[in-house]
Formats: structure tokens, C-alpha cells, sequence
């Protein structure tokens, strides 16, 4: 088996881990530091700093993203952060998009961009850019599409819009600003376009009423003034006639037939003609599923790079990218972190989803006992990857560890797991005391399971000979009631008692008990009957999706690739892998092997019966000659 020299592969699996970014789920902000302004924060930066300052120290609050993992660097960091988020909004006037934005400025922490306040702004301010635009607005003419896209492209370059994301305001209004923006790569995440009929719309414009003094918009019907004194100085505005309304919603629809092509993948109508919180809901759960779309895509990996963002729309083979070169012992530190990635990923959503009782079989050749490259460091990794995670989160985690079985000379415990517990104990778990306060350690059994505990992750918990692990584990599960038990690569199969028989007794229940914990994440390796190489391909399972198999196929170059060939909703049998590695015959080739089939059936009983015609005929030539003679 091939082995790999490089100092990446040969790195230590017991190194610090970087900073946490959580896969496929929302951050929370750290309680010192407002998060990515991708994520939304629930209070303005002012606020947040404030709570910081007065938390009480060395108190971690449940919930906001504790920091438990060791810094790898500034460079890490950098390499962490992930792009802001970046939203077009359009609608027609009166349609609600001015509140809209506000709402999702004060929550999003983005820029709010329009060109009116933009144009304003250049011109006062005496810009090169506003100069022009001053030219035009000057002799009554209308500004022209680049001056205004160089206005937009200016803003968006500034510091603060690159650090907390944008949000364009009515632009572009125009196929050619749309283009223009396509031409130098500046495209957003969402563009959302909030539709209400015509008629609401003019009766909101005609029904519209200023407060010269205040500012304060009214309407006549839907949000009168509160007295008689105000009442009697609104003013109507200028444009806001039936005939000018009207005017104005045909230029906004010819404008927007003409953009919407350029975003029709990113497009999203919203129905604005209802209460505005339920709206804005709307909005922000479009904005939160970017947020977790981003985080997902940065970690999912093939062969250690990240993968386009585009292809999150691609087939899953493409989507899921399983690393290559698995037979490469030891893996590189990209090819670990792959998996951790993706069984953090899977196990995240299966808690979320209320799952108590899981199950993780991971069984890349490092993980695999059967063969001579197991490294019990690289499944600590693994634990303290889960762990840490959901401690981020400020849950309590038992990470626990079997202890010596059986009495006497039949004491002893697995090979596997020896040495396991000192090293959960010398393992390095960050700078921000996780361990002993949101990580602790235990062993398998009832009495291990305290209140303060949120979440039980058992490694590698399994039978030996004589000794059966289950009656403990299930003493313990009764024990943590609705709380989460995951289990870490279990070998739950009964093995022989001492007296070199299966254990009979109750031998259903256990198994019963065993196959009670829902498997969320499971992937293993696929090879010839008998050996451990080629790899002919891979199984995989990650929740909430189907068990998916691969192929691995060799391209020039010796590069190779994995590709996804067939799905279940069950974990498949030997037979069904077999047959799904087998190539299909198509439908003509099946009916024509089946003609052929026939056609020779039918030649060989024609042989038949001529050859027996053939011999009765001379039997009776023969007969008839003797007969003569005679």
C-alpha cells in the first residue's frame, strides 16, 4: 500500500485546531465581537459591544459561539472569513421597499445603497463623478447609465461596504447598468423584487399625505394623522397624482422586464401586499438560507480546495466532492478535515431535527481496524471536532470512554480503545477552558450521566470477548432520557462468551437495542472481495440525505475521480453494491438477446426433429431392402 512522505500528511492529529466555523448553520456572534456581517445579528454593534463590556469574567454565556479553539494565526483567520452578504431589492414605487430596507439594514448590518441618496451625496460633496452627473442634472437631462454605474461601482469599493456587505436600492434600473455591473464581476446573492397589484399601489401614492413640519408620511385611509391641527397642514406630493402614479408604474415595468433576465437565477418575488413583519420574515429567511448555503460550500471540499460556489446546484457527486488518493496512508490534514467537515455537517442537522440516539460509522483506512494503519489520534480528532462544536454552541458535552470489562482474568478492555482515555486527557482543547467546564470525560454507565450534561458522544463503544458493552450503554441512554447519545464507530456485534459459545442469553434484545441508534453520517470504502485494493469505490451516507454509491474512476494524468452511480433510502445489501457496479443492458440489447434466444431454441429442435426424420427414413430403406431379398 502506498504511503505518502509529505510533511502535510506526516502532520501530527493531535495539533491545535484553528478557529470553528460552523458547517451549513448560521454563527452566532462571540460575545467580544460582532460575527461576519453575513450572519444577522440581533442588536446594533453599539449594543453588542456594550454587553460585552459588562459580562462577567470568566463566564461563558450559553449560545453565543464560546470560543474553544486555539488560534492558528492571523492568516488563518483571514482565510476563515467569509464574503459579506450582497442583496439587490427592487419595487415599485409605493410597494413598501424603503421600510423593507430599513429592516433589513438594521438587522444585516449592510450598506444601504441608493443611487438618489448616492447622486446627492457625489454632487454636494464635488466628486469628479458628481460633477458630471451635476452637468446633466443641470441642463435637464438624464444622467447616462455609466456615470451612475461608476457612482455605484465607487461606493461598493469603499472600505465599509467590503467589510459588512451591501445592499442596492433600486439599481439597476437598465439592461445596460445590469450589464455593466455583469462586466466587472459584481453580482449579488439574492435579488428580491416585492410584488403588489396596481391598484394598491396607486391608492397608496394618491392617498399619500406629507407633514411639511415633521417629515412624517400619512394616508388618508390606511394611517390617517393623529389630529385636526396636523391634518390641516399635509401637503400632497407633486408625482403623486393618479396620472403620474400611473405613468411611473409603466416606466418601473419596462425597467424591470428589462433587468430581470440578468438575475432570473438569483430572483425571488415576494408578495408585499401583506403586513410588513410578515414580509420582512419572508426576506430574512431567504437571507438566512444564503447565510447557511455560504458556510456549507466553504467546507465542503475535493482534495483539499473549496469548492465553487456555482456548484451548489450540481448533481451530488459534484456537490459532495470525496477527496482522492484515500489509499495514501497517513491522510494529509486536508483529507481528515474533509471528514470531520462532513460528519460534523451531518450530525448538526440530525440534533437539530430532534434525533436522541445516533450513530457515526466513518471507515476511511486510517479508521479501520481491520488494517495496519489505524491511528486512534485521528478519531480523537474526529471527537474533539464534534465536541467542540456543540460546545461553541454552549452545550455540555460527556465525551466517554469504556472501561475495563469483565473480573479477574477476564478483565481487560478492547485493543482499540487502549490508551484512549489519557489521551482525551493530554489532547490539546484550546485556549478558552472548554475542557472541564463545557467538555468533560467519563465512562459508559448510568452513573456518568450528571444533569448539567447536554450531549453524551461514546467512542468507539464495543462487545469483547466475554464481555458485552450493551447492558451499560442502555443503563446510561435510560439515564440521559431525551438528551442526545452519539455514538462514535460502534462494534456492537455479539462476539463468543468465555466458554466459546455465542452469548444466547438476550442476545435478541441487545441486538434490538443496537440497531435502535439511527445511523447520520456513514461512509466506507468499497474494494474487491478479499483485498484492500484498488478501490473500487466509496459508500456514503451523510442526514438527511440517501445512501449514495460512487465509483472512483481513473483519469489521465493519474489523477481520479468519484462518480455517483446509484442512491438508496436504506443502507444497501452486498448484492445491491455488486449489481449497481454492473453495467445495465439496455432495453433493445435485452430484447434482442432474448430473440436470439429463442431463434436458437427453435433451430435446435428443427436439428432434432430433422435428424430423426432422417434416421426413421433409413431404418425404413433398410427394412424395405431386406424384405425384397427375401
Amino acid at each position: 500500500m502506498a504511503t505518502s512522505s509529505s510533511p502535510a500528511a506526516a502532520s501530527a492529529p493531535l495539533a491545535a485546531p484553528g478557529p470553528h466555523r460552523r458547517p451549513g448553520l448560521p454563527l452566532r456572534p462571540s460575545p467580544t465581537s460582532l460575527s461576519s456581517s453575513c450572519r444577522a445579528n440581533a442588536s446594533p454593534p453599539a449594543a453588542v459591544s456594550s454587553v460585552s463590556a459588562t459580562a462577567t469574567p470568566n463566564r461563558w454565556p450559553r449560545g453565543l459561539g464560546l470560543r474553544c479553539r486555539a488560534s492558528e494565526g492571523a492568516a488563518a483567520a483571514e482565510e476563515e472569513e467569509e464574503a459579506p452578504l450582497k442583496v439587490m431589492i427592487s419595487g415599485a414605487p409605493a410597494s413598501g421597499k424603503g421600510t423593507q430596507c430599513r429592516m433589513i439594514v438594521e438587522k444585516y448590518g449592510l450598506v444601504h445603497i441608493s443611487t438618489g441618496d448616492l447622486l446627492r451625496s457625489e454632487v454636494s460633496s464635488g466628486t469628479e463623478i458628481g460633477k458630471k452627473a451635476k452637468e446633466y442634472m443641470d441642463n435637464g437631462m438624464l444622467v447616462p447609465d455609466q456615470v451612475v454605474t461608476d457612482m455605484v461601482v465607487s461606493r461598493l469599493s469603499q472600505p465599509d461596504v467590503r467589510e459588512r456587505g451591501w445592499l442596492l436600492d433600486g439599481y439597476p434600473r437598465s439592461y445596460a447598468q445590469a450589464q455593466s455591473l455583469e462586466s466587472i464581476n459584481i453580482r449579488p446573492d439574492i435579488f428580491i423584487v416585492l410584488e403588489v397589484p396596481d391598484d394598491i399601489l396607486i391608492d397608496r401614492c394618491v392617498g399619500r399625505r406629507l407633514d411639511p413640519e415633521t417629515g412624517k408620511i400619512y394616508h388618508i385611509k390606511n394611517f390617517p394623522p393623529e389630529n385636526d391641527e396636523v391634518s390641516a397642514r399635509l401637503l400632497t406630493r407633486s408625482d403623486d397624482t393618479f396620472e403620474k402614479v400611473k405613468s411611473r408604474l409603466e416606466t418601473y415595468k419596462q425597467n424591470s422586464e428589462a433587468v430581470i433576465p440578468t438575475y432570473s437565477d438569483l430572483l425571488n418575488q415576494i408578495d408585499g401586499n401583506r403586513q410588513v413583519e410578515v414580509v420582512f420574515n419572508e426576506i430574512d429567511s431567504l437571507l438566512q438560507k444564503i447565510c447557511e448555503d455560504a458556510s456549507a460550500n466553504k467546507l465542503a471540499k475535493t482534495n483539499g480546495k473549496p469548492q465553487d460556489s456555482k456548484d451548489t446546484t450540481a448533481s451530488k457527486n459534484e456537490f459532495r466532492g470525496i477527496p482522492t488518493r484515500l489509499n495514501n496512508i497517513p491522510h494529509s490534514r486536508e483529507i481528515r478535515k474533509y471528514f470531520y467537515n462532513d460528519v460534523l455537517e451531518a450530525t448538526r442537522h440530525a440534533v437539530e431535527d430532534k434525533k436522541i440516539r445516533l450513530q457515526i460509522d466513518i471507515n476511511i483506512p486510517e479508521l479501520n481496524p481491520e488494517m495496519d494503519v489505524y491511528r486512534i489520534g485521528t478519531l480523537m480528532e474526529l471527537v474533539r471536532e464534534l465536541s467542540l462544536s456543540f460546545a461553541d454552541d454552549g452545550k455540555r458535552v460527556k465525551v466517554c470512554v469504556q472501561g475495563s470489562m469483565g473480573q479477574g482474568a477476564f478483565a481487560g478492555i478492547p485493543l482499540q480503545l487502549a490508551g484512549t482515555r489519557k489521551i482525551l486527557e493530554i489532547m490539546d482543547w484550546g485556549d478558552y477552558g472548554a475542557k472541564g467546564t463545557f467538555i468533560n470525560f467519563g465512562a459508559v454507565g448510568a452513573n456518568e450521566v450528571d444533569k448539567e450534561d447536554n450531549m453524551f458522544i461514546l467512542i468507539a463503544p464495543q462487545n469483547a470477548v466475554g464481555n458485552c458493552i450493551i447492558d451499560d450503554m442502555k443503563a446510561m441512554t435510560d439515564a440521559a432520557g431525551d438528551r442526545p447519545v452519539i455514538l462514535v464507530n460502534p462494534r456492537l456485534k455479539d462476539m463468543p462468551a468465555s466458554s466459546g459459545v455465542m452469548q444466547t442469553m438476550g442476545r435478541d434484545m441487545r441486538l434490538k437495542y443496537a440497531a435502535s441508534f439511527e445511523t447520520c453520517y456513514s461512509f466506507r470504502l468499497l474494494y474487491y472481495a478479499g483485498s484492500f485494493y484498488p478501490i473500487m469505490g466509496a459508500l456514503r451516507m451523510a442526514y438527511p440525505n440517501k445512501y449514495e454509491i460512487y465509483r472512483r474512476v481513473d483519469e489521465p494524468n493519474r489523477q481520479e475521480r468519484y462518480v455517483l452511480i446509484a442512491e438508496f433510502v436504506e443502507k444497501p445489501t452486498p448484492d445491491e453494491i455488486t449489481n449497481a457496479f454492473r453495467p445495465r443492458k439496455k432495453e433493445n440489447e435485452k430484447s434482442a438477446s432474448g430473440f436470439c434466444l429463442v431463434y436458437r431454441i427453435a433451430r435446435g429442435i428443427n436439428s432434432v426433429i430433422s435428424v430423426t426424420m432422417k434416421r426413421k427414413t433409413a431404418r425404413s430403406s433398410r427394412l424395405h431392402d431386406v424384405c425384397r431379398q427375401r
